[in-house]
């Protein structure tokens, strides 16, 4: 009980599986946003838990397990996945030049730049545009310009030398790699080759008539004004003026101006790939479970590709100079378009394969103990940087423990 108020924990586990039940609960206590907690074992839904949160619902409708919300950058693994599905198919190489596939990326010094650099954000484009002030709205919204600046764009960094968060431009370079191979847009290939067959509520782009089920996100503090971006920016060493120093205030302000249109219709309507995915714990957990083993019948990844996708693909990588001083052991990893565990976000342990999103939201898989999570919050409260989220910690270990994988030394 919080201020009077009574989180309700809902839903159901699988005997051996109740442990994480009462881990969900008590780390939800004090969360006023609502949240589902979903646990496919060797593909089997053991756990599908949802909880209310101490605060009225955003949109004042009850919230359950069926409900959908954004899923921030949890998308980006989305986006992953078919871009793995078609390298399966033998129709893209992820080591080939991205303008193999897309002929205009070539320019400005960008004609060696890998399908891999893309996938583990070594490309250098880590925003949409070199002004500072970054791409507003409506021009999120406008496909073909997005992807039209970013191949006439040259890089900040040489493209594979080096690697940092590519916060949104990852899925329109990663979706457009998609589009060309596949002739379909990226939302339409995921709805159509990975989330028609397993039965997904998963979207890129939600269908109007899926509206009534979605519940909004919500922040629990503050955004950082521009003023305290340009300040701390300035606390990394940046020259203000250097174009890495203007690529990261331009991420900042086009990522906020991202979260304000995931609040409509119309951008939630939009394919936003690297931030806008779209749907449920219970789907998230079964999509990762399809790529790690069989789920009715569908298994997404073979074994092999699935350990290309986890390898570690920017360990050995710097981040940019003089961001390079600042590196760390709990420095971001990533594999090819997921993010592998690190102290700040330590998924299920080495050897797992995942990804965040903005706020708290999670999706991840341990391919050795068949185990495959969704976590969906509507309360932004996650802080990167002081540590994993303290709503993961208690039910991670639970899951854990109730698959049998020891503790961490």
């Amino acid at each position: 009980m919080t201020n009077g108020a009574v989180v309700a924990v809902g839903g159901s586990v699988q005997p051996g599986w109740e442990r994480v039940r009462d881990a969900f609960a008590r780390g939800q206590a004090h969360d006023p946003g609502a949240a589902q907690l979903a646990v496919h074992h060797h593909g089997r839904l053991v756990v599908d838990l949802w909880s209310t949160g101490t605060a009225a619902p955003p949109d004042g409708r009850p919230f359950g397990p069926d409900r959908i919300g954004v899923l921030m950058s949890v998308s980006k693994a989305m986006v992953a996945v078919c871009a793995h599905v078609l390298c399966e198919r033998g129709v893209l190489d992820l080591d080939a030049p991205v303008a193999r596939y897309w002929p205009e990326f070539a320019a400005q010094g960008k004609v060696d730049t890998k399908v891999a650099d893309l996938l583990a954000h070594r490309a250098g484009l880590p925003a949409f545009t070199d002004d500072p002030a970054g791409v507003g709205m409506p021009g999120h919204l406008d496909w073909e310009a997005r992807v039209s600046a970013l191949a006439a764009m040259r890089p900040v960094w040489v493209p594979g030398s080096a690697y940092l968060y590519h916060s949104l431009t990852y899925g329109h370079l990663v979706g457009e790699v998609v589009r060309r191979v596949s002739g379909a847009s990226v939302g339409s290939f995921f709805s159509r080759e990975v989330a028609g067959p397993l039965g997904l509520d998963l979207w890129i782009g939600l269908p109007e008539r899926m509206e009534h089920r979605f519940v909004p996100q919500f922040a629990v503090r503050d955004a950082p004004t521009a003023e305290q971006v340009v300040t701390a920016i300035a606390g990394l060493g940046l020259s203000p003026d250097g174009r890495l120093a203007g690529a990261l205030r331009a991420s900042a302000a086009e990522l906020t101006a991202v979260i304000d249109a995931l609040c409509t219709r119309q951008g939630r309507a939009c394919e936003l790939p690297a931030a806008g995915g779209i749907g449920n714990a219970r789907s998230l957990s079964r999509l990762y479970a399809a790529l790690i083993g069989r789920v009715d019948g569908v298994r997404l990844l073979s074994s092999a590709t699935l350990n290309r996708a986890r390898a570690p693909h920017t360990d050995h990588l710097p981040q940019p100079a003089p961001l390079d001083r600042l590196d760390g052991p709990d420095r971001s990893r990533f594999g090819l378009g997921f993010e592998l565990p690190r102290p700040g976000e330590p998924l299920l342990g080495e050897g797992s394969l995942g990804h965040a999103g903005a706020g708290g939201q999670l999706g991840m898989a341990h391919p050795e103990s068949g185990l495959a999570v969704g976590y969906v919050c509507t309360a932004m409260s996650w802080e990167p940087s002081s540590g994993p989220d303290p709503r993961w910690a208690q039910w991670t270990a639970a899951v854990r423990e109730a698959a049998g994988i020891p503790a961490r030394s």
